[in-house]
């Protein structure tokens, strides 16, 4: 096999991954997807084509004799490690910060009972396209032929929510690792740490952990003057927009190939914080107490805020519009709930790495523990400064790909061509831009866009989506049933809860 066509076990780094990614996200019908094999210019074929209504009459050997263009194949263990990798994503940061939401026990069983449940909704779809779609269909043709072309477009709609609430956390996370890794090349320090004379069980070993809580209080309290520099230089006022001179350029590229070349980084990123977690909690040990409510260490079980848990894991296992096209390049196709299942207890598993040994060792009170994780470290912290100059540079080539697939899907939605005039992609692009900034501005709090944005399309692709085809097909073929049905519309019942309950969560 040529090196061009080969897939990274622990990257999907080739081009190829990226191009199925993006031609299952925006639906692209059979014909433009043959034309898309044969054109060199991305964004030139994704014309959507209206999939054939499935014909009860019709034989199962007259739907699958048409030509059907060459997929290329691969093992169990790329497939498994594709899904996983795809699935990881900016809420890996934020999941101390959601076990801190959520309590002790309720963190983990969310992340346990609630990827399941995704799973499940996951394997829906596979199940769906095997019984009922053509080897080529893909979630938004699926939707089209048996919930109707509405539904078709809900789908799409919560797709561009996805993708916009991605693109803010992004340009919320650059803002701030852009401005630490500045600060730090110019010796500019203002921590706070905490030290023996604050808590009197800290020891050396809390050396460059943070509480930007109590620093927040020192600052405010403190009437000492603000400088020029940290004028011109603020994270939450100009910051965001200095950002604008780097990302902008990036954004008008007509192909997005470039920067597939990158797409490594991100298991490299998801490595380097699990050995992040790992090396800091080694140093901390475990730091909980269960009984004195008036330890700092205190951590109660269950909290009534555990809604922005279950709304962030709705984000962290989605993959759900994309599954199809993942799972079809699987050279045994049998093996395609096996695979799935494997990929997302790798997945739940690096979860609770994350969350629950970072929770269970950090030192200070876990009211201090942030939506982002490398904010709870000094800025002179050594593996805080290489995790975020190595992210910067990550979120920098990811952040294009994500605003080409946005650019893409709203442009062939709204006139009919992907790349209708420079002037319609500076416009698209300006405003994408303008949202991401004043989000940076007024709400950078990446836990709760992550939270509402996954309870949002959550509630349609995880939940609804994948029970409302499945009910569909059953009640094509005569096989449905009162469990059944009502299985189903238990979850879709859940998935309105969730959402629901993120307007009950007060932020900190």
């Amino acid at each position: 096999m040529q090196n061009s066509n080969k897939t990274s076990v622990l990257g999907c780094s080739s081009t190829n991954f990226f191009l199925s990614y993006l031609k299952g996200l925006l639906g692209i019908g059979e014909e433009a997807r043959a034309a898309f094999n044969q054109d060199q210019d991305l964004y030139s074929t994704f014309v959507p084509k209206k999939p054939p209504i499935v014909d009860s009459t019709m034989s199962k050997r007259n739907q699958t004799s048409r030509k059907e263009p060459t997929i290329s194949k691969q093992s169990s263990l790329v497939t498994i490690f594709a899904v996983w990798n795809t699935m990881m994503g900016t809420s890996l940061l934020a999941m101390p910060w959601g076990m801190e939401r959520a309590g002790l026990v309720a963190g983990p069983f969310l992340m346990i009972v609630q990827g399941g449940v995704c799973l499940f909704t996951a394997y829906l779809n596979l199940r769906t396209e095997s019984h009922l779609g053509s080897p080529t269909w893909e979630i938004s043709e699926l939707t089209r032929a048996l919930l109707g072309p509405v539904a078709e477009v809900i789908a799409k709609i919560f797709s561009f929510v996805v993708l916009l609430g991605a693109n803010i956390v992004y340009w919320i996370l650059m803002s701030n690792f852009l401005y630490f890794t500045i600060n730090f090349i110019t010796g500019v320090r203002e921590d706070v740490i905490l030290s023996d004379t604050v808590v009197s069980s800290v020891n050396s070993s809390l050396a460059g952990a943070l509480c930007p809580l109590f620093k927040e209080e020192i600052m405010n309290e403190s009437l000492k003057e603000i400088s020029l520099y940290q004028r011109i230089w603020d994270l939450q006022n100009t910051v965001p927009i200095f950002l604008v001179l780097i990302i902008g350029p990036l954004l008008n590229f007509k192909s997005p190939t470039f920067f597939t070349k990158f797409n490594s980084l991100g298991t490299l990123s998801v490595m380097y914080i699990i050995l992040f977690v790992i090396i800091k909690s080694s140093f901390w040990g475990i730091n909980i107490d269960l009984k004195d409510v008036t330890s700092i260490h205190y951590t109660p079980l269950i909290k009534g805020s555990f809604p922005a848990m279950s709304g962030m894991l709705a984000l962290s296992y989605f993959i759900h519009n994309i599954i199809i096209t993942l799972m079809r390049s699987n050279a045994n196709q049998k093996n395609n709930g096996r695979d799935l299942t494997i990929a997302y207890i790798l997945v739940m598993l690096t979860y609770l790495s994350i969350g629950v040994v970072f929770f269970l060792g950090f030192p200070l009170g876990k009211s201090c523990i942030q939506d982002n994780l490398l904010n709870n470290f000094a800025t002179w912290d050594i593996m805080t400064v290489a995790a975020r100059a190595f992210l910067l540079f990550q979120l920098m080539t990811v952040f294009p790909l994500i605003s080409y697939m946005l650019r893409v899907q709203t442009m062939v939605a709204l006139v009919g061509n992907p790349y209708p005039s420079r002037g319609h992609i500076l416009l698209f692009n300006a405003f994408v831009i303008t949202v991401c900034v004043l989000f940076a501005v007024f709400l950078p709090k990446i836990g709760t866009i992550i939270r509402f944005t996954g309870a949002l399309s959550g509630l349609v692709h995880v939940f609804a989506i994948p029970c409302l085809l499945r009910l569909a097909t059953l009640k094509k073929s005569g096989k449905i049933s009162t469990p059944s049905y009502t299985m189903y519309i238990l979850i879709i019942i859940y998935g309105a809860a969730n959402l629901i309950g993120q307007f009950f969560v007060k932020d900190r």
